[in-house]
């Protein structure tokens, strides 16, 4: 069985939380960015066993995506970005959050309501970082190994030259070298 609990923010609500990621991100001002990478890989180390919520879970993940993206030696993050994602990370560095992560069930909703608000401002880069992931996934799989820049390249270039030939199929060359459209 299961029990569906809806809630909506307000504007209102949606401010507190900003203030608080505000606060957050003030008092991480003097910490490293592998010390706030590091604590954002801690809560998601320490809930595993846990079994929150759905709800919290696929939150979870997209701070799991956030740290990926700034570690993976094949996206370079940078500037302001890099600078972006770090700071919305910067609320898990903080140990007394709103929530106290050791309250059953309810510990994480405060974080994963953060992750959700940083992860709608953070949209267009968790989303090219996810399309880039499947690109390179799925071309790991057609080759069946560990797939290089130059490989990725290239095989862009073929594709690319695939489909320009395909293109230059619906046209006949003549012998002067001009060209014309079929019909």
């Amino acid at each position: 069985m299961t029990i569906d609990i809806k809630f909506s923010l307000d504007d209102s609500d949606i401010e507190f939380f900003r203030g608080v990621m505000n606060r957050a991100q003030d008092g991480a001002d003097h910490c490293t960015e592998q010390e706030i990478i590091g604590a954002a890989r801690l809560l998601l180390q320490g809930v595993e066993p846990a079994k929150p919520p759905l709800f919290v879970r696929e939150r979870l993940e997209r701070l799991s995506t956030m740290i990926a993206m700034l570690e993976d030696p094949d996206w370079p993050l940078d500037g302001q970005e890099r600078i972006d994602v770090i700071s919305a990370l910067a609320y898990f560095h903080n140990p007394a959050d709103l929530i106290s992560d050791d309250v059953p069930v309810i510990g994480l909703i405060d974080d994963a309501i953060m992750i959700e608000l940083v992860a709608r401002e953070l949209k267009h880069q968790l989303e090219a970082y996810d399309e880039f992931c499947a690109y390179r996934s799925g071309e790991e799989r057609l080759r069946g190994e560990d797939v290089s820049r130059e490989d990725w390249l290239k095989a862009k270039q073929e594709q690319l030259m695939k489909r320009m030939r395909e293109r230059l199929g619906r046209i006949n060359r003549t012998s002067r070298g001009s060209t014309r459209l079929t019909r």
